[in-house]
Order: C-alpha cells, then structure tokens, then sequence
C-alpha cells in the first residue's frame, strides 16, 4: 500500500465536502479527477474507502486513511509555510471538535487567540463531549474537546478542568412552581438540549426523581437553550460562566440551592510533531485554566 498525497488529499475533500463535485471544487480540479484519484487509491489499499452515497461517507478503511490524510495536509500547509519564508508562525487547517457549551462559553477565548493567526483556518464541528472522541476515530478532527479520559489509539490525552452546571429558571417560572421551600421538580417542564443531553436528568435523579418530566422542550444550540430558559419556557441546567451573569441581571434564579453537575473536561489531540497542533494546545491549556473548575468532579447533586 503506497497512498500518494494527492489521492490523500482527494479522499479529504470528498470527505468535507460530500460530493465528488464539490470535493474538485475545494480542489480546483475536475471531478474526473477527483474520480480517478479516489478509485487509484481504492486499488492500492485493495478496500473501498468511499460509500458512493448522498451525501459520501467514508467506510471503515477510508477512516483510518482519512486520518493519515489529516495529518499530511497539516504537515504539508506548515512546510509550505515555512519554506515560504512568510514569518507569520505555523500555517494551515485546524479541523476541531468541541462541545456547544464549552464553545459558547470559555472556548471563545481559543477562537479570540486563532483569529490572530495568519494563515491558519479553525474548522470546528460541534458535538457533545461524551461523542466528539467518535470525530478523532474517524479521521475527522485533529483534536477534540471531550468528557473521555481514555485516549483514542494514535492521540494523547489531557485533563482541562471541570465545566459546572447548575439548574436555573426565570423567576416567574421558579415562583409557578414552588412548592413548600422546594419546587415540583417531578412535574417542571424541563429544557434539554438534544436527545444526548443528559445533564437535567441526572440532576433529577440525583434529587430521587427516576422518571422523566412530563414536558421536556428541546432546543439545540447553545446560546438559544440559555434564552429558552430565561423566557421561562422550562428550566434548565446551564454552565455556570453563562448562569452567573444572567442571575447578576435577575433573569434567571438558581434552583436547589447547591445543586450541581459537575462535567470534567479532557483535550485529545493526535500525537504528531507540528508545531501549530502545539500552538493550538497551547491556547486551549491557558483558556481552560483561565475559565474552567480545577480538581475533580462532584458529580450530580
């Protein structure tokens, strides 16, 4: 097996951009082209790597090329940069995963720093941080934000810190539902973000509520759960860098006192010598360690 860089980098395209059209667009060749390189690279490895789909999806094989892909293109975008002689620091694409909240939230300082780099473009997907690690196997990512400690084969693995959750609700919807000093929580219409979001039902579990509310409203993105709740929609559980300042401005109230979720936080980066991976890792350690709990996990409570 001899996989040549631009059948790699063909493989990458199609991947991105799921079509073989598109993929010769991102190129800048035909889709011929594209075509050739795909079946010239199906006949060194003797599997086929691309489901022939809509939209194309690599197979198995075609992952664990795609990852090989991945890494070449960022070690070939850092020596074209270096042998260009621009001077501006290391070059090229930085395919990342991260989860909603932590991208909403301390993240944001990460994408503030990369906005400084010349030449370097961030292409994040954003995903639950139980599931990111699934983007790594896949070749999709060079490195992801996630709650697993276990390092995917090929990567190392580092913690960042502890992201809590605490519930919340509008103050109206809070007094609605008070009952006594507490509130119904069995009853609470409760907000989630999609059906992997299980951070309210461990909070409700955690108080010995096993069943799920009887409204449970879904809203999958980040800043539009935190208006969700505040409009008094359900209440829900939010990091506490987006909860604190909305109980500052009294839209929202905490719940249960010190009620929490505590969810621990890990950087899984492929262990290749590159020196803008570095820089990027780099970054991530000094947002984390600027924004995120120290020490380990209280778990649900």
């Amino acid at each position: 097996m001899d996989p040549q860089p631009a059948q790699l980098a063909a493989l990458a395209a199609v991947a991105d951009h799921g079509t073989f059209e598109a993929a010769a667009r991102a190129l800048q060749v035909t889709p011929s082209a594209v075509s050739q390189r795909i079946r010239a690279l199906e006949t060194a490895v003797g599997q086929v790597v691309v489901r022939r789909t809509a939209p194309c999806r690599p197979t198995v094989a075609g992952e664990r090329l795609l990852r090989l892909a991945r890494q070449v293109q960022l070690l070939y975008d850092e020596a074209r940069a270096e042998l260009s002689g621009a001077g501006a620091g290391p070059q090229g694409r930085l395919p990342v995963a991260v989860n909603a909240d932590s991208l909403a939230t301390w993240f944001r300082d990460v994408v503030a720093e990369i906005g400084g780099w010349p030449g370097v473009a961030l292409q994040l997907q954003v995903e639950d941080q139980a599931y990111s690690v699934d983007h790594l196997r896949r070749g999709e990512v060079l490195a992801a934000v996630t709650s697993d400690p276990v390092p995917v084969q090929g990567c190392s693995v580092e913690p960042l810190g502890v992201l809590r959750y605490r519930p919340a609700a509008a103050p109206g919807f809070a007094e609605r539902w008070r009952v006594g000093r507490g509130h119904d929580w069995a009853a609470m219409p409760v907000v989630v973000f999609n059906d992997l979001d299980t951070l309210q039902h461990d909070l409700l579990r955690g108080r010995g509520v096993d069943q799920s509310p009887p409204v449970v409203h879904r809203v999958p993105t980040s800043a539009d759960f935190l208006a969700a709740v505040r409009s008094g929609l359900g209440w829900g559980v939010l990091p506490e860098p987006q909860l604190e300042p909305a109980v500052a401005d009294g839209s929202l109230v905490p719940l249960a006192g010190r009620a929490r979720v505590d969810v621990p936080l890990h950087w899984q980066r492929w262990r290749l010598g590159s020196p803008l991976l570095d820089r990027l890792t780099a970054a991530v350690r000094a947002a984390a360690r600027t924004q995120l709990r120290p020490g380990r996990p209280a778990g649900a409570q």
